[in-house]
Formats: C-alpha cells, sequence, structure tokens
C-alpha cells in the first residue's frame, strides 16, 4: 500500500509533464522538422552504389546508411532533450505549478522523480518514432525488415535519461544555457576522445607513437584514466548500433559503456535529490 502511495504522485507528474511538453509549440516545431528530415532520407537509399568497381548489395547499403541515420537521431535527439530539460524547473516555479504541486502531500523527490521520468519518456518515444521512420522506410521501399534497428534504439534510451539528470541537477546550481552547453561539452568531448582513442590503435598510430617514444611508457596515465571515467555515451550508442550489423547475433559486446553511464545517471541523480531538497520553490 505504501507503495501504491508514493507511485501515483509520481505517475501524474509523469504524465502531466509528457503532456505539458507535447502541447508545446517549439516541440511541435523540432519534431515535425526532425520528422521530415528523416523522412527525406529515404532517397539515400535508392540508387547503385560501387565500391572498387564492384556494387554493394541492397543489404549493405541498408545495414550502412541505417546505422548512419541510426549515429545522427541518437545524437541530435541527446540535444532536444537537453534543451527540454534546461527551462523544466524554473519554468514550473515561474508559472506557480512548483508551489502547487509541493503545498499537497507530495513529497520532493516524487516531484522530482515525476519530471525525470516525465522528461525521458518524452524524448524516447521522440528518438524511437524518428527510429521508426527508418524503419518503416526499409521495410516497405526496400523489403528488408530489422526489429533490431528498434532493440537498438530503446538501448539508447539511456543516453537520454543521463542527459536528463545531467541537465536538471546542472540547471538548480548555474544559468539554464549554462547547463546545457555543459552536458553538451561533456557529450563532445566524449565523442572527440573516443575518436581519438579509435585513431590511436590504428597499425599508422602505433608505428608513430613506437618511433617518437624512446622509453617505454606506463599503461596507466593521467589520460587513460580520464578516458576510462568519462561518460560514454557515444560507446552507448556504438554499443546499440551494434545490433543493426549482421554479425549482431554474437552478443552486445563489452558492456562497460553501458554500465558507466548507468552508474553516473545514479549518481547524479541521487545529487540531483539532495540538491532540490534544499532548493526554494517560492
Amino acid at each position: 500500500m505504501e507503495t501504491s502511495k508514493s507511485l501515483t504522485p509520481i505517475t501524474k507528474i509523469t504524465k502531466y509533464t509528457l503532456i505539458d511538453e507535447v502541447q508545446q509549440r517549439s516541440f511541435v516545431i523540432m519534431f515535425v522538422f526532425c520528422a521530415i528530415c528523416v523522412f527525406l532520407v529515404r532517397g539515400c537509399y535508392q540508387g547503385n552504389y560501387m565500391v572498387n568497381g564492384q556494387a554493394l548489395d541492397t543489404g549493405t547499403i541498408v545495414r550502412t546508411l541505417s546505422k548512419a541515420t541510426f549515429h545522427i537521431i541518437g545524437t541530435g535527439v541527446m540535444v532536444i532533450a537537453s534543451l527540454l530539460s534546461m527551462r523544466i524547473f524554473r519554468r514550473d516555479r515561474n508559472e506557480g505549478m512548483q508551489s502547487c504541486i509541493l503545498s499537497k502531500p507530495i513529497a520532493r523527490w516524487q516531484y522530482v522523480m515525476g519530471k525525470i521520468l516525465g522528461l525521458w519518456v518524452v524524448s524516447t518515444l521522440f528518438m524511437f518514432i524518428l527510429h521508426s521512420i527508418v524503419f518503416l522506410i526499409t521495410s516497405i521501399n526496400l523489403k528488408v525488415i530489422m526489429p533490431e534497428y528498434l532493440v537498438a534504439s530503446l538501448l539508447c534510451s539511456i543516453n537520454l535519461l543521463f542527459v536528463v539528470i545531467a541537465v536538471l541537477l546542472l540547471s538548480l546550481l548555474m544559468p539554464d544555457i549554462v547547463a546545457f552547453l555543459s552536458v553538451l561539452g561533456v557529450g563532445v568531448v566524449g565523442f572527440v576522445a573516443d575518436g581519438i582513442a579509435a585513431a590511436s590503435h590504428s597499425q599508422i598510430a602505433q608505428a608513430m607513437l613506437q618511433q617518437s617514444t624512446a622509453s617505454p611508457q606506463s599503461d596507466v596515465t593521467w589520460w587513460r584514466v580520464v578516458y576510462f571515467l568519462w561518460p560514454k555515451l557515444l560507446g552507448v550508442q556504438q554499443l546499440a548500433s551494434s545490433l543493426i550489423e549482421s554479425e549482431s547475433s554474437h552478443g552486445f559486446g563489452p558492456a562497460y559503456p553501458l554500465i558507466n553511464v548507468l552508474a553516473y545517471c545514479l549518481i547524479l541523480g541521487v545529487l540531483l535529490f539532495n540538491r532540490f531538497r534544499d532548493e526554494d520553490t517560492v
């Protein structure tokens, strides 16, 4: 009974947040614009593609283009989730909704949890619908069914949870736009670091490093430690997109990026609840 009483306010706040965000004109404009852009990508699936004088088969073309589109959508929706989250507390406070909700027998943690879930659900639906458009294009026009594409979309929603919690926390500590730019910076740095790390493992990079260093260096450096602990947003996307590959039946591969981001969600969530507990809602 106690659990049911605790979940009821959270469910109501989640529902209210979801409906409120969907009814925002800016949200509708962003969704329509993104849906049109994704729909226009269907032209890329038509035509013949040649590599070394050999025509690629339809399956290879579909999976390659779908994987690229998957990453673009996933990254774009993370930015949109940041935009949706950065003003949610301030808007509720300015409109008096925050005081109205907390004046009722609703705990602050329930209010925060409802906001997190509402923003996460609306962002996940946003991304899932865009990915579903790509799924329908490949299924109807090219007769290539990829149910793993939708599974990968759901797995990638873990990144959206991280973005929502991080922006909500930072929006309590700094101006909204700074909170947005800070989380955006975390994502950009992570993407660049993963790119550098991938390039450093190439044969050319290894040969250059061996020539430039006369003495052997320790495997544990501050760069490796920071890289290991940095939020692995790109790693989660790559883990999810690996399901789209034809060899995805071998499993999910290394799960560290998923564990890394989930750990950050837990830590930042605890910090968010503790910080909002002392927040002035008047």
